[in-house]
């Protein structure tokens, strides 16, 4: 058991909601690291991709690294710039 999830499990002892805050936070980081890599893998920067969605190369930088407040018609215009499609899932 790694530090990170010892910490995680002792904290939840204290504070129940913990573990699932840990976790969608952690669900947010990996929407932002998709959007990144999807960028990457088209050798576009933050501001051609911006250009894409009719945004501004700031807003592209609040979604790589703060993905917490995000629309899914952001995400499906993201999906749409790299030709596609978004999947969403509810699982228990």
């Amino acid at each position: 058991m790694s530090d990170l999830d010892r910490y995680i499990e002792t904290r939840t002892e204290r504070e129940p909601d913990f573990a699932s805050v840990v976790e969608q936070e952690y669900e947010n980081l990996r929407i932002g690291e998709l959007i990144r890599n999807l960028r990457e893998e088209h050798h576009l920067s933050q501001e051609q991709l911006a250009r894409r969605l009719n945004t501004t190369k700031s807003a592209i930088s609040r979604l790589e690294n703060h993905a917490d407040s995000i629309r899914l018609s952001t995400l499906e215009r993201v999906a749409k710039a790299f030709d596609r499609k978004m999947k969403i899932s509810i699982e228990r």
